[in-house]
């Protein structure tokens, strides 16, 4: 990643106090989203920041995991496989409950997404306390991938998700609070 572009990156995402709940500050990646050039360039920093210049499949979380799992997916020639909260899947799923920093949810993935010995890579948006991660990190284990690591746009370390999801394979962040 060229000098500079990593601050100007950070310096784009806007901090919103008390959303989606009191307490909790924010992390907007929007103004990131909406500059095609910060984009590019956040995509390539997650690619880079793996290691990774082939795998079969990137599993991206429901909702902004698509956007970085559908591009990187793109970028390595892989397939794209969506992780989704419960019921908005159309065909027969593997699915899984987990907690999160502010509740709980569910997650599922179709069952024929991710065939057995298949290499995945998983990208988000966010790690936070590692539940959502952590979930999708079961469902690619309970459908025979192989997983080559996990990359984030944030990584929230005081949250200690790395920690919880660490013994699945290496874990990246393109940028850590």
């Amino acid at each position: 990643m060229a000098p500079g572009t990593l601050e100007l990156i950070r310096s784009t995402i806007r901090d919103v106090p008390d959303f989606p709940n009191p307490g909790i500050l924010f992390k907007d990646i929007t103004p990131v989203l909406a500059n095609p050039t910060l984009l590019a360039q956040t995509i390539d920093g997650m690619i880079e920041a793996t290691g990774i210049t082939q795998v079969d499949k990137v599993v991206g979380i429901d909702a902004r995991g698509f956007i970085f799992g559908a591009l990187i997916a793109e970028r390595l020639g892989a397939g794209f496989i969506p992780v989704r909260k419960k019921g908005k899947l159309p065909w027969q799923t593997r699915g899984i409950d987990y907690a999160l920093e502010y509740g709980t949810n569910s997650v599922e993935m179709h069952l024929d997404a991710i065939a057995s010995g298949e290499t995945v890579l998983l990208a988000d948006d966010l790690l936070a306390t590692g539940g959502t991660a952590g979930a999708a990190l079961h469902l690619i284990e309970q459908a025979g991938g192989k997983l080559l690591g996990s990359t984030f746009f944030i990584e929230l370390s005081f949250l200690g998700g790395r920690e919880k999801i660490a013994a699945s394979g290496p874990v990246h962040a393109l940028i850590t609070y």
